[in-house]
């Protein structure tokens, strides 16, 4: 049997953070979407900075263990019988349990107050999709939690997967220093970004590209992932409306529109959508982009969070989900991209990496759209970032077509608020004159 593999994260080092300042103060609560590594982190974590830990899965425990933790208040008992039963001896403040899928059991994640007063061991808790929520709605959160959110492998995480631990390193001194990387160079880092769009972050996709080197294979791992995702938001949502906006995400950004138009999706107007759009959001499976209405450092204070953009959390996922009534071998996307002969139209697929991208790296996403007071022309600026006491607007195209329009329209809109101003393109770094030219792979580094 093949050894499981575990990649490199850069959420372990958060983790280790918590482990050393909090020292069983507080229990770890991983949260993230299926199937994004969460359980394997957290036992190579335990494995790693632990004497010994017991990793309870709540998806596959023993009915004794149950039994133990609606009596979990004896709590001597309780460490007694889960000893026992995995055969692992507990050492106080020198080993860790584990409560992996967290909210299939909600009693558990109950006791963690008193669990970390007892103060004997540290406590770690993993939780998938949005029944995180919804399954501890008759219990009591417990306060002494510190919750970290694990997302789909982040490019960097990506190349070390691929045993290149020196380009995102090069790249970001090259940024740094606004150097150009010369044609080859940059012809070859993005057939290598190119193919991390295709495999996209997700560990078991990764793995198999690995394994394989074969896309097709690639692609029936997310489809797997993808069948999965629906099939828990039919659980949580019998009537499928959770599912269906989640399946036409590639099909609404293609439109170009302003906005996710949910009507065309559901077939009618919806009177509220916050519950579904709340379930969507902490599913995790997806990230959500706000209308900026009057776009300034403080984002969040002047959005309109009725008019939003959705995206795909992993752009590997949303290349499937986007030509999901085809084969891998019909699937034309895949040789396109890589030999960098993506039509124009596809380019929402690119706007969705960087959406990805920006997310992994901490920003909140927000966009602004405008009509022009001369014409019937619609501005867009696809991306906000909010950095001191200035703006980052940022423009992303699909291609080496460096116009940049609805920036240059939006930078003399609110001329007082821009710092610096991006066009994100896939050709080398330059600079004309006041915007950033810069290759989709150095958006980490913004």
């Amino acid at each position: 049997m093949t050894q499981k593999r575990v990649f490199r994260r850069k959420i372990y080092d958060r983790m280790l953070q918590w482990k050393q300042s909090k020292d069983g103060s507080t229990a770890l609560l991983l949260k993230g979407a299926r199937r994004v590594g969460k359980s394997t982190i957290v036992e190579e974590f335990a494995r790693k900075e632990y004497k010994s830990y017991i990793l309870i899965d709540f998806s596959d425990a023993p009915q004794s263990i149950l039994e133990a933790v609606d009596n979990i208040a004896a709590r001597d008992n309780f460490f007694m019988q889960i000893q026992f039963v995995y055969g692992v001896k507990l050492y106080e403040r020198k080993s860790v349990i584990i409560f992996d899928e967290v909210q299939l059991c909600p009693k558990a994640r109950q006791a963690i107050k008193h669990l970390v007063k007892d103060h004997r061991y540290d406590y770690i808790e993993t939780g998938s999709l949005l029944s995180i929520r919804k399954n501890t709605q008759q219990i009591l959160i417990p306060s002494e939690e510190t919750r970290l959110t694990m997302y789909p492998m982040d490019y960097e995480e990506f190349r070390w997967a691929l045993d290149d631990n020196a380009t995102t390193d090069l790249l970001r001194e090259a940024f740094l220093q606004r150097r150009p990387l010369g044609d080859v160079a940059v012809r070859k880092l993005l057939r290598d970004f190119r193919l991390y769009m295709l495999v996209g972050g997700m560990p078991q996709a990764v793995s198999t590209y690995l394994d394989t080197l074969n896309l097709a294979d690639v692609d029936a791992v997310k489809r797997e992932i993808l069948e999965l995702y629906i099939d828990d938001f039919l659980k949580i949502d019998p009537s499928g409306k959770v599912s269906k906006m989640f399946s036409s995400i590639p099909a609404q950004l293609s439109k170009n529109a302003s906005r996710f138009q949910s009507s065309s999706v559901l077939g009618r107007s919806e009177k509220s959508l916050d519950g579904l759009l709340r379930d969507l959001e902490d599913s995790l499976t997806v990230n959500f982009s706000h209308h900026a209405d009057n776009p300034s450092v403080g984002l969040p204070l002047h959005t309109d969070y009725s008019q939003y953009k959705m995206y795909m959390a992993d752009t590997g996922l949303f290349v499937t989900l986007a030509f999901w009534d085809k084969s891998v071998t019909e699937n034309i996307i895949y040789q396109k991209l890589l030999s960098d002969k993506l039509p124009a139209d596809l380019g929402y697929v690119y706007e969705n990496v960087v959406a990805q991208m920006l997310r992994a790296s901490g920003n909140e996403l927000f966009y602004h759209t405008w009509r022009s007071a001369t014409s019937n022309h619609n501005y867009e600026v696809d991306f906000l970032l909010s950095r001191g006491a200035k703006l980052w607007p940022l423009e992303v195209k699909s291609s080496s077509y460096a116009t940049h329009k609805s920036l240059d329209e939006f930078c003399k809109k609110f001329s007082e608020r821009i710092d610096q101003r991006y066009l994100v393109y896939t050709k080398d770094f330059r600079q004309d004159d006041n915007t950033t030219l810069l290759p989709v792979f150095m958006i980490p580094f913004l």
